[in-house]
């Protein structure tokens, strides 16, 4: 026999799960649709060579390669940035620029599964592909921030960083920082938040640094200011776009760790939830490396785990997610057209019923699967309902039932 079993760090979700996750999904494209941005779909699996090289040294181990049966080196989906950097190269001739894009699929990455990561996950992307300019940057955040609000997040803070001013600011040390060492000194100072000063000076001192040049990266740090990118374009934007001010705030020690960021970077933070639910920045390099010219873009990404986590910790989801609204038995099998009349009539209104499909067994187990099923109301036609032309609608929740006229049923299921 064989034994049934995910493999590690992927997943089956449920009805129950499952509605949840469609509950988020059809929020986000909702908010996504009305600023603009139209769906994309890209494959599973990539050539190696789209992928590889892109993400620093850590994606690279991360990323699921290997030989398909003609065999040509192939990778699948590691995120849903680069494979929009392809698409924009492959299709520029049919892309108008500015492009909006939203892109909701799963990706993989060989992690070692722990709380909020996982070897197979869904992405919910938003990109701006084409445009410089600042209200470009602020457009994304806008959208996010409008996605939380309509999720029912309050007290969330965007941190927002420049990685330019690394260069023109705090990283210009009194010493030459190799170029070679500059991602690692970004993604060092990334973890500032995380695992504390201490201990990234600790990880500076064993990547070949001193003891005064890691204090000297570190001091920039806590001395930086925003460029005036962010303080004098994209912050102004963002009030332009009606975004709060008390909902961003600038963060030197943010970074993001993807090698292909260049200028303006951002994550999320909600109080109380100790995980990055959202993040992005612009890499106006990387769709050039496909074009053959440099095409500036920008956009962000929720991670949907992580989401759906925190909107639970916070109790942020509605009480009753079940999209069906009610049960419709059958008494008898002499009654049963008395039953289908019912479910025609309310699937015509479009209301979402579903309709028991055994006569043979007892009115007493049908309601009790409703009730395992979270089914709000159920539909009962026995004989003394059909000969007034009525039905019985029992609430489960509250187990109120009541007597009504066939035409006003779907007044109680809507």
């Amino acid at each position: 026999m064989i034994k049934p079993q995910t493999l590690k760090g992927f997943r089956d979700f449920l009805p129950g799960e499952m509605r949840k996750r469609q509950y988020v999904i059809d929020i986000l494209k909702s908010v996504f649709e009305s600023y603009g941005f139209e769906p994309l779909e890209t494959p599973a699996l990539e050539y190696e060579e789209i992928l590889l090289g892109k993400y620093g040294e850590e994606g690279d181990k991360l990323m699921y390669r290997f030989k398909d049966l003609g065999g040509r080196k192939v990778a699948l989906r590691y995120d849903q940035t680069v494979p929009l950097a392809r698409v924009i190269s492959q299709y520029q001739d049919k892309l108008p620029l500015p492009f909006k894009r939203y892109q909701i699929q799963p990706v993989w990455r060989a992690e070692n599964p722990q709380r909020g990561r996982f070897r197979e996950f869904l992405q919910c992307d938003i990109d701006i592909v084409g445009s410089n300019s600042p209200y470009v940057d602020a457009e994304i955040i806008a959208c996010i921030s409008k996605c939380l609000d309509q999720l029912g997040f309050k007290t969330y803070k965007i941190l927002i960083n420049d990685r330019a001013i690394f260069n023109e600011n705090y990283i210009k040390t009194s010493f030459d920082i190799p170029i070679n060492a500059v991602p690692l000194v970004f993604r060092a100072i990334d973890k500032i938040k995380k695992i504390g000063k201490d201990r990234v000076q600790e990880e500076f001192i064993k990547s070949g640094f001193t003891k005064e040049q890691a204090e000297e990266i570190l001091q920039k740090v806590d001395e930086a200011k925003p460029s005036p990118a962010l303080e004098e374009n994209i912050f102004t934007a963002l009030k332009d776009l009606g975004v709060s001010q008390d909902k961003f705030k600038f963060e030197p020690t943010l970074v993001r760790g993807l090698d292909y960021y260049t200028e303006m970077v951002f994550e999320v933070e909600v109080e109380g939830i100790d995980l990055s639910i959202v993040g992005g920045g612009r890499y106006d390099n990387l769709i050039g490396i496909f074009a053959g010219k440099a095409i500036p873009a920008v956009g962000g990404s929720f991670g949907f785990d992580r989401l759906i986590e925190a909107m639970d910790q916070l109790g942020l989801f509605p009480a009753d997610l079940s999209t069906t609204k009610a049960l419709i038995t059958i008494f008898s099998q002499e009654l049963a057209d008395k039953s289908t009349e019912i479910v025609k009539r309310l699937r015509e209104e479009n209301i979402n019923v579903e309709l028991w499909l055994d006569p043979q067994v007892k009115l007493e187990k049908q309601l009790k699967y409703a009730d395992q099923k979270g089914i709000p109301y159920v539909i009962i036609i026995g004989p003394d309902e059909a000969s007034k032309n009525e039905v019985t609608v029992k609430n489960l929740k509250t187990g109120e039932q009541k007597s009504i006229p066939v035409e006003k049923i779907k007044e109680v299921t809507k």
